[in-house]
């Protein structure tokens, strides 16, 4: 979660109080209709009850140019595309969407100590077609695996500003998928966000 520096606010708690004393009058823009930090603002909009005007935007870049230039107030992005405006100074960021401090930006706390429970994360992950082999998936989840114990990858990652999350199983990453997006569906169907 950032904010243009103009907005008066340097935690999560004053901008709670803020937006709350300014109903309607601040901007949250969203990479696009759906997307992660559109999702990551919609449910903290219903957990704290404030009342920000959603603009939707056609991606990350058109959205954070609109922020640097203080068009919109705040946004909820990924740190890979904001960490460089952060340390420019051009984004204050006031936390961090996941349930714990990110080691790129350790001095930000986590949202959820300001709105309890409040965690939201962006994950990738790699799939096979259901028919692959199991010979080949035991394979394919060795290997990745082991990509996310190496110290130099997960350096790498750090870097940019993400964390791996899960080494496990192919049933525990299936059984996590589907958490994710139940989660995920409850705050779409919430919010109103339909497909564009």
């Amino acid at each position: 979660m950032e904010v243009h520096p103009s907005v008066p606010v340097t935690t999560v708690r004053e901008f709670i109080a803020y937006a709350k004393t300014n109903p309607g009058k601040l901007n949250m823009a969203t990479g696009g209709a759906g997307s992660a930090p559109h999702l990551y603002g919609e449910l903290f909009k219903m957990m704290t009850g404030v009342d920000l005007v959603t603009v939707t935007y056609r991606g990350s870049g058109p959205a954070l140019l609109d922020l640097i230039s203080g068009q919109v107030q705040v946004t909820f992005d990924v740190v890979i595309s904001s960490i460089a405006h952060i340390r420019a100074g051009k984004l204050r960021p006031l936390g961090v969407t996941t349930a714990k401090r990110l080691a790129v930006l350790p001095d930000v706390p986590p949202i959820g100590d300001f709105v309890p429970g409040y965690d939201a994360s962006s994950w990738d992950g790699i799939g096979a077609p259901a028919n692959t082999p199991p010979e080949i998936i035991a394979i394919l989840n060795k290997e990745v695996n082991a990509a996310l114990a190496d110290p130099a990858f997960k350096g790498r990652l750090a870097d940019l500003g993400a964390e791996p999350f899960f080494a496990g199983s192919p049933t525990e990453f299936g059984k996590f998928i589907v958490e994710y997006t139940e989660k995920w569906g409850k705050v779409i169907r919430a919010a109103g966000i339909k497909a564009e």
